[in-house]
């Protein structure tokens, strides 16, 4: 057991415990943590208390001199002066220095030497260090031994809150950033993945700084080249789905970097939703939640300790956080040439985008910045139609710098490299969710299969009267006349009204960023008089 000394940083506790294997993490969350658990699977259950997500509205990112011109400032981004971050961080080695015994995390964040940061991370439960241990990079022994000073802390006091009344305080959660001191701050909430998040939010940062384009994507390469994809697309999308691709090889399901050398992954580990997992829909995370993964606030029966995925009474958002190298097809390292197509991804509701399109840089960064896709209605009631959900550059809650700056990072990468961009609409077909119906998943995989080998690049395509991009009207295993939307939908001008209703949601969302990027791409979006079209 390795023992490391914190009394520089202002913790004092004698007994610090340092990169715990999972096994001996395991005996002491078992012993020690409220309600933990092993599945008959082999996965830790364990328990993140009263918040069972991430906490938005409380994150703070400290004003500092240094940084303060390079961050978009709002509400993903709310400033906090030092002092508060102080007073916090105060508090958080306050309620460290109680507990009997400390765990600590030192690994890396970034495959590729060049990119590294070296984190640590500074806990009081087991179940904390052992996801973190899963999810970053783990050294080696070697590299352990010269680990030396970390480029980020992150100091983990969950189970204390926030003192409401520090000022810039909304709740008893606050999750504070300093990327001057590069330091992170995390209390009144012991969900596990604002830890992950945070390490990402400061790639986020220091990564452009150095040219690097960090990325809310998933990774794949084929095996016998080291030409890579990456699939873009928020929740629901099926980017999980898409990138578990046997024929391929996974780089990462979650964060990546484009450098100027290729892509490399940011994390050790994957986390991903458990909710309604089976061996048939997604075999290989299933296999992957064993011995050394860790399962997250899900219900399991008492006898047995069988889990059950569909049981959602404690969250919607149960999760499993694994090593990726459980997965059987991972690539380690996992790093990877210069990507030869970049795929968004979108579920449209509104059945008006077409399953495959192809995308100008000026349109690949506009709708990059736009991150768009769209839920069924909800539950509520009176709601009746889709409900369109932009996230800027498919990662709005961990930006640091305005989209527009990933957004030209982009498309400098893709002029350089000779990439091909590509939207897929995951989503509905023949008219919007309650008439039409959802694109086969095994379209999609054709589409993506295609997009892969090749054969999309120089297939037919039409231009879209709206939206301005050209839609491929043509590809081997799909039936051409799901590929060109007007003409699935038996109402034509129900078809246009609601063509002109999403560009004009899309037009009024990417109001927001116009003054931080070029007139051509803000042209590159849906045609204006897009209701008299058709």
């Amino acid at each position: 057991m390795s023992k490391i000394d914190l009394k520089g940083l202002g913790i004092e506790v004698e007994d610090v415990r340092r990169n715990m294997p999972p096994c001996v993490l395991y005996e002491e969350a078992i012993r020690d943590e409220e309600d933990a658990a092993i599945a008959d699977t082999g996965a830790l259950i364990a328990y993140s208390g009263e918040k069972t997500g991430r906490s938005p509205k409380d994150k703070r990112v400290v004003e500092c001199d240094s940084s303060k011109d390079d961050i978009w400032w709002g509400p993903i981004n709310i400033p906090i002066e030092d002092h508060v971050f102080r007073i916090n961080l105060e508090r958080a080695k306050d309620y460290l220095n109680t507990r009997k015994k400390l765990y600590v995390v030192d690994a890396y964040a970034g495959w590729d030497p060049k990119y590294r940061l070296k984190i640590r991370v500074i806990c009081s439960r087991p179940y904390h260090a052992l996801f973190m241990y899963t999810m970053l990079i783990r050294p080696t022994p070697v590299e352990l031994e010269s680990f030396g000073e970390p480029d980020v802390v992150i100091y983990n006091a969950g189970r204390f809150p926030a003192n409401r009344h520090t000022p810039g305080m909304t709740s008893k959660t606050s999750v504070d950033v300093n990327l001057e001191d590069r330091e992170m701050v995390i209390l009144g909430t012991e969900y596990a993945g604002e830890m992950k998040k945070g390490v990402f939010t400061m790639m986020n940062y220091y990564m452009p700084k150095q040219n690097v384009l960090s990325m809310h994507c998933s990774a794949t390469c084929a095996p016998d080249s080291d030409r890579s994809s990456i699939l873009f697309g928020l929740s629901g999308t099926g980017k999980t789905t898409l990138s578990a691709d046997p024929k391929r090889l996974l780089i990462g399901d979650d964060e990546h970097c484009w450098s100027d050398d290729g892509i490399f992954n940011i994390e050790g580990g994957c986390y991903a939703k458990a909710i309604d997992l089976t061996p048939d829909n997604e075999p290989e995370i299933f296999q992957a939640l064993r011995f050394g993964a860790v399962l997250e606030n899900v219900v399991y029966d008492q006898e047995d300790h069988h889990v059950n995925f569909h049981d959602t009474s404690i969250t919607q958002n149960t999760r499993g956080a694994y090593p990726i190298e459980f997965i059987r097809n991972a690539k380690i390292p996992c790093v990877a040439g210069h990507p030869s197509d970049v795929i968004f991804l979108t579920c449209d509701a509104f059945g008006v985008l077409p399953p495959v399109s192809k995308l100008t840089p000026a349109q690949a960064m506009y709708h990059f910045i736009s991150g768009y896709t769209a839920k069924i209605a909800g539950t509520e009631v009176g709601v009746t139609e889709p409900q369109a959900t932009f996230s800027p550059c498919f990662g709005g809650p961990f930006l640091v710098w305005h989209p527009g700056k990933y957004a030209e990072l982009l498309a400098e990468k893709l002029e350089k490299h000779k990439a091909n961009v590509w939207l897929v609409n995951t989503g509905w077909t023949g008219g919007a969710y309650g008439e039409g119906a959802r694109i086969k998943l095994k379209y999609t995989r054709a589409i993506v299969d295609a997009i892969h080998s090749g054969e999309l690049a120089d297939a037919p395509t039409e231009a879209d009267p709206v939206f301005g991009f050209e839609v491929v009207t043509a590809c081997p295993n799909v039936p051409d006349e799901i590929l060109v939307p007007k003409q699935t939908w038996k109402d034509a001008d129900g078809y246009h009204k609601t063509s002109a209703k999403l560009a004009s949601l899309f037009t009024e969302n990417f109001q927001k960023y116009v003054s931080g990027v070029s007139d051509a791409v803000r042209e590159a979006g849906p045609v204006s008089n897009s209701a008299t079209t058709g």
